[in-house]
C-alpha cells in the first residue's frame, strides 16, 4: 500500500459525491415519510361524530390519551437525537486535541532592512537606516613572527608553566 496523499482535488470530488449521495437519501426519506403518513391517515377509520355527549367526550379522551403517547416518543426521540449530537460534538473536540492544530507554512518573504522598519514602525515614522554604515571597521593587524618566534617556543612554555603563567594568560 503506498503512503500517498489524497491531493484536493480528489478530496473535494468525493466530498461532493458523499454530499450529493446524502441530500438525494435525505429526499428519499423526506418522501417516504409523506408516503407513510398518507398510509397511516387512509388507515384510521372516519371519525362518527353522531351520538349522544358522553360517546364524543370519551373519544376525546382518548384521542387526547393518544396524543400525549406521541408526543412523549417524539420528545425522547429528540432527546437521543441531541445526546447524540453532543457526543458527536465531544468526539470531534477530542480529535481536533489529539490532531493539534495546523500551523499554516509559512512563505520566505525577502524584505530590505528599510522595508522591515518601515513595516514595524508604520508610515508615520520614515526612518531609513544604512545598518553597514554603523558598523564599525575592523583593521587587521598582521603580525610579523619570523624565525625569532619558531626558535622562541621553549621560553614561552616555561612562562606558561604553573599557575603563574597561566594568570598572565588571562589578565594580559
Amino acid at each position: 500500500m503506498s503512503d500517498k496523499k489524497m491531493t484536493s482535488s480528489r478530496r473535494h470530488h468525493l466530498k461532493s459525491l458523499v454530499l450529493q449521495i446524502a441530500f438525494e437519501l435525505i429526499e428519499v426519506e423526506k418522501k417516504e415519510a409523506v408516503q407513510e403518513k398518507a398510509n397511516f391517515m387512509a388507515e384510521l377509520p372516519a371519525l362518527d361524530l353522531s351520538g349522544d355527549q358522553t360517546a364524543l367526550v370519551e373519544m376525546l379522551k382518548k384521542l387526547a390519551q393518544s396524543i400525549d403517547k406521541v408526543d412523549e416518543e417524539r420528545y425522547d426521540a429528540e432527546s437521543k437525537v441531541t445526546k447524540a449530537d453532543k457526543e458527536i460534538e465531544d468526539l470531534r473536540m477530542k480529535v481536533v486535541e489529539i490532531q493539534g492544530m495546523k500551523k499554516p507554512a509559512l512563505k520566505k518573504v525577502r524584505m530590505s532592512a528599510d522595508a522591515m522598519l518601515q513595516a514595524l514602525l508604520g508610515t508615520k515614522h520614515k526612518a531609513s537606516m544604512d545598518f553597514r554604515a554603523n558598523l564599525k571597521e575592523v583593521k587587521k593587524e598582521v603580525k610579523e613572527e619570523g624565525v625569532d618566534a619558531v626558535g622562541d617556543w621553549r621560553k614561552n612554555v616555561d612562562e606558561q608553566a604553573g599557575m603563574d603563567g597561566r594568570k598572565k594568560k588571562f589578565q594580559g
